[in-house]
């Protein structure tokens, strides 16, 4: 059953066309997911469905009575309200009857009007199913770490309402869910249980999210918005890849007939066609209604290069860190040596203290105790949850300015401001306006564009996945497969932990942090093998254990006190170690044979230079290698000691 039918669509803010002769329908049932670019209209067009916003032009039905329930980006908060009110609504007829027969029944003495009362109420609530209702509601709280629930909504993090928000959302009955990035700020635990219940929920759910496993898990239909249009795909976000994929195909194959259509009908034009016949006057009337009607279907895209400075053998080495805020302790003697290939995920819960380990390598706050040391050659880039400092009343491309006029790329050439501006999706007509008229996402967008500007060697990405479209996700991952320093990033999006990360830190506790060889894949398997496993084998399994030791000297004799844990391989790490010194020696071979065929060489300076070029690049890996090999070897020495 139609449950809403929108029909031609258009909404437009000052001079920018949003929304245009958009039609969509939704049915019972469905799970649909809306993307598109950041500032395309997908939150006005959710507005539009919730009925909080109206559209210029176009008609909307829906069904008689139907219930629709929408959680936006920012909600509103009655900030007297305790928990369990707000979840209810404060004031609704379910909260008073549950108040006030809670009030009658811890009552001592109650009067024969008061029992009549109760008994009435008794049957309202069962009727109602009120107590299965306030169940559900503190279960979900629970599960989204709120257990106060009388705690006042006023006392409570922005982070914490808006989960209260959207326990709100997920328990109120309703025929049409409607969520505005409801994965955004929420840790992995949270968005896999979030996919389990939306999955066993019977009604329409339409949805925002930039979570791409969220969105193949869920959805059973895809709808983009791009450049005011709209484009529905029937499946989840892999099917919706591919079949964009076949339509963009399509499209380009058509246009290309109407190209060399046009370029014909140019030619014959050019020639000095006049019309003075009805046959020639209607060509020409074809050549301009062709003309008119050509578009052009290049894509914009986030196109990169790499635009990295050169990077030393020194990068970051961290020993023996710590770090405490309010007598919680967030990082307990953590260290790490970062190699020029480490492309790092780092994991937990909200409030565990991952970017503050991100801050601490940028040097923005400093460690209790241990040391931070930083290569001569490091130019740090650093993309913060915060938009940096942006100055609402500053102009796009002067922002991107203050950093770089022009960008230089590993080729040779230079890229003005402008131009990468323009790759970010800002045409020349949005590059002159105020940063204030931008969506979150493309400031979020914008900054990204200038923390690239500077040309960083290394990558300090704070939550990058929050806020940023689908489409820019897919290309700063892109960017970073051929990004040549090492990356770190915090984040709870698993495609993009899966795609990008060789290495996970996961936050374990009592400010443990635990290295994890492979991706973020690898990491939950991991995990998911520890659990089976009993207590003495789950420590075992454990990678990377940072060992804390101090010396004392008792009767003449110097001791080592070492931190109770045992020092093991993982899997990966002990096929590497057993490898190791093989890969080694063949590299050392090939860098031999390497420099015996550039003495041979005398007068192909072509061949010279690839063959320079190849001794570079094996060297670069053989002294990878050679680190590799010590920490390896540091590990095993600690095993057999």
């Amino acid at each position: 059953m139609n449950l809403i039918t929108l029909e031609n669509i258009s909404k437009s803010y000052s001079e920018k066309v949003l929304l245009e002769n958009i039609s969509l329908g939704i049915n019972e049932g469905e799970k649909i997911g809306i993307i598109g670019i950041n500032g395309t209209g997908k939150s006005t067009l959710l507005k539009i469905i919730a009925g909080t916003e109206y559209a210029d032009k176009g008609t909307i039905t829906k069904k008689n009575n139907i219930v629709i329930e929408f959680l936006s980006q920012n909600p509103d908060f009655d900030m007297n309200a305790t928990v369990i009110e707000q979840v209810f609504r404060g004031n609704s007829r379910e909260m008073q009857v549950l108040r006030q027969y809670e009030g009658l029944l811890n009552k001592t003495d109650l009067s024969s009007e008061e029992k009549n009362k109760m008994i009435k109420m008794q049957d309202e609530i069962n009727n109602l199913n009120l107590w299965d209702k306030e169940a559900e509601a503190k279960s979900i709280l629970t599960r989204l770490d709120i257990n106060d629930f009388n705690q006042k909504v006023g006392e409570l993090s922005g982070g914490q309402r808006k989960r209260i928000a959207l326990a709100t959302a997920l328990i109120t009955p309703c025929e049409l869910l409607i969520l505005d990035e409801p994965t955004n700020h929420r840790d992995s635990d949270t968005i896999a249980w979030m996919e389990e219940y939306l999955n066993r929920r019977k009604g329409a759910v339409l949805m925002i999210t930039h979570d791409r496993y969220f969105l193949d898990r869920v959805t059973n239909r895809i709808v983009e918005i791009e450049k005011g249009n709209l484009y529905s795909y029937d499946g989840n976000y892999s099917i919706f890849l591919e079949k964009k994929a076949e339509r963009e195909e399509l499209e380009i194959s058509a246009q290309r007939k109407n190209e060399n259509r046009f370029r014909r009908e140019l030619a014959w034009i050019k020639r000095g066609a006049k019309a003075r016949s009805t046959k020639q006057k209607a060509r020409i009337d074809r050549f301009d209604k062709l003309k008119e009607e050509m578009v052009d279907l290049r894509q914009d895209k986030l196109e990169f290069s790499s635009m990295s400075s050169r990077l030393g053998k020194k990068i970051i080495e961290i020993e023996n860190i710590s770090k405490s805020y309010d007598n919680k302790l967030l990082i307990k003697d953590f260290s790490y040596r970062i190699l020029k290939d480490d492309r790092i995920g780092i994991v937990g819960e909200n409030g565990i203290g991952k970017s503050t380990l991100i801050k601490i390598i940028n040097r923005e706050i400093e460690a209790d105790q241990g040391t931070i040391s930083i290569g001569d050659t490091v130019k740090i880039g650093m993309f913060s949850q915060e938009t940096f400092h942006m100055d609402d009343n500053m102009r796009v491309i002067d922002f991107v300015k203050e950093i770089a006029e022009f960008l230089p790329l590993a080729n040779g050439e230079k890229i003005s401001a402008s131009k990468m501006l323009e790759r970010f999706l800002f045409q020349p007509d949005i590059q002159f306006n105020f940063i204030g008229k931008l969506s979150g996402g493309e400031k979020r967008r914008l900054h990204l564009l200038r923390v690239l500007m500077g040309a960083p060697n290394v990558l300090l990405l704070d939550e990058p996945t929050n806020d940023l479209d689908t489409t820019t996700l897919s290309i700063l991952e892109e960017f970073i497969e051929e990004f040549s320093g090492p990356v770190i990033t915090v984040s709870h999006d698993r495609y993009f932990l899966d795609r990008i990360c060789n290495n996970i830190f996961a936050y374990e506790g009592e400010g443990n942090i635990e290295r994890y060889n492979g991706n973020y894949t690898d990491y939950l398997e991991i995990m998911k093998q520890s659990k089976n496993m009993d207590k003495e084998k789950a420590v075992s399994s454990k990678k990377n254990i940072n060992i804390s030791s101090s010396e004392v000297k008792e009767d003449g004799i110097q001791n080592k006190n070492i931190r109770n844990k045992t020092v093991k391989f993982s899997f990966n790490e002990k096929r590497e170690y057993e490898q190791i010194d093989k890969v080694i020696e063949d590299l050392e071979t090939k860098l031999s044979e390497i420099e015996n065929q550039l003495k041979k060489e005398i007068s192909n300076y072509v061949k010279i230079n690839e063959l320079i070029k190849e001794k570079e690049e094996t060297e670069g890996l053989l002294e990878e290698k050679m680190e590799r090999w010590e920490y390896l070897n540091d590990i095993a020495e600690q095993i057999n000691s």
